[in-house]
């Protein structure tokens, strides 16, 4: 699984765009809590299917440039990621109603753990100690956030329930990530994007038929925030991991994501009050410590 280059000076607007889409991210899981009076099915479906109709003008603008051949191949995993990100978003979007946003957000960051381990034993990818460490470090920081949790007094509706989604989240993205490592080498980012969204739309209007029935109804409200959804975490915060994916390997770059969950805490309080306590504190101090760690002499998109 090897990356190409980015030029020099393409990194800063890399490291550019994965800041402003982590950012976006962290507002997903506040996002989804304004709208659990819908059914998450709803809920996901409306947000990839706003999502894909959004990029169609971007799709149909764009340049054309002379098409290349396209493997049976590609054409099937390009479907199996757009597959794989709908269920992934469905489990995730599901979890947040069951449990805390705290043990939502760090259950679906599992991945960096995931992604190290196939990238070395699969497609044997050396790493340095100094990165096996990080990782480990800023997904315990990430254990603890999510351990404070059960400190507090607030109860939720089915932590075991909401937790064992958000881990299957965890694992689904993890699959779709390393595909996406895998295709964006030969394809642009919208060339790339715009099928999988389609994909991810298709899953997710399927899922919601099956145990929703075809009824249709979305409130005002609802709406709105499936459209902050499309606009902020997916084609933003997810748009910029599709982008970078082809330059950085899919360990670093999802152990980046580990800074979501202690964003995403800090914005609960701010908007739910849940007030942050000393141990996730702590938690949120070890998952920078440990991305500072994984990222040492990762300086530039690596090769």
């Amino acid at each position: 699984m090897s990356t190409h280059k980015v030029p020099s000076f393409s990194k800063y607007r890399v490291f550019g765009l994965l800041g402003f889409g982590i950012t976006a991210i962290g507002f997903a899981p506040i996002l989804v809590k304004l709208a659990t009076d819908a059914s998450p099915y709803l809920v996901a479906m409306a947000r990839t299917s706003l999502a894909f109709l959004l990029l169609v003008p971007f799709h149909f603008l764009k340049k054309k440039t002379p098409e290349r051949v396209i493997s049976v191949k590609e054409h099937i995993s390009v479907a199996v990621a757009g597959i794989l990100l709908g269920l992934h978003f469905i489990a995730w979007i599901s979890s947040i109603y069951y449990t805390s946003i705290a043990s939502a957000s760090v259950l679906v960051t599992i991945h960096p753990i995931l992604l190290i381990l196939v990238e070395r034993f699969f497609y044997h990818i050396r790493f340095k100690k100094t990165v096996w460490l990080g990782v480990f470090i800023s997904f315990s920081g990430s254990v603890l956030i999510g351990y404070s949790d059960y400190d507090g007094n607030t109860i939720y509706a089915n932590p075991l329930l909401g937790n064992l989604l958000a881990a299957l989240a965890a694992v689904i993205f993890s699959i779709y990530f390393l595909i996406g490592n895998r295709v964006r080498q030969n394809r642009d980012w919208l060339a790339y994007v715009f099928p999988v969204y389609g994909y991810a739309a298709l899953t997710a209007i399927i899922a919601y038929i099956c145990l929703e029935g075809f009824t249709f109804q979305i409130s005002g409200m609802v709406f709105l925030v499936c459209l902050g959804l499309a606009i902020g975490p997916q084609i933003a915060g997810h748009g910029s991991l599709n982008y970078a994916v082809k330059y950085i390997s899919p360990t670093f770059l999802s152990t980046l994501i580990l800074f979501e969950p202690a964003l995403s805490s800090v914005l609960a309080f701010f908007f739910f009050k849940e007030v942050p306590l000393p141990l996730s504190l702590v938690g949120m101090v070890v998952v920078l410590g440990g991305i500072i760690l994984t990222w040492t002499r990762q300086s530039s998109p690596k090769n």
